[in-house]
């Protein structure tokens, strides 16, 4: 019984903490339409030195409204959760036009 309301404790808990980490910024009026890119942004250190570069603007190509969306979404929470004793952490960038 304690394991089972452990892990329903749990689940919720990463559910709340996912939630929380989402930055959403509008560039001229915001998304138009429903075309969306997403990449993945690599860091080291827990968080200090970006492994790769994510060129929002090459994303959202030729557009003039969009969204930028940067997160941790539950992918990326699983990857720190397995990668983050060896520093290495990621977030979702996702540009919508």
């Amino acid at each position: 019984m304690f394991r089972k309301l452990s892990a329903v404790l749990l689940i919720v808990g990463i559910l709340f903490v996912i939630g929380c980490a989402a930055h959403t910024h509008k560039v001229g009026n915001g998304a138009q339409g429903i075309h969306m890119t997403e990449a993945r942004q690599w860091y080291a250190l827990w968080g200090l030195t970006p492994l790769n570069e994510v060129n929002t603007s090459a994303m959202a190509g030729s557009a003039t409204d969009y969204e930028i969306t940067t997160e941790i979404n539950t992918v990326d929470f699983i990857i720190n959760a397995l990668a983050g004793s060896i520093s290495i952490y990621t977030r979702t960038v996702t540009v919508r036009k």
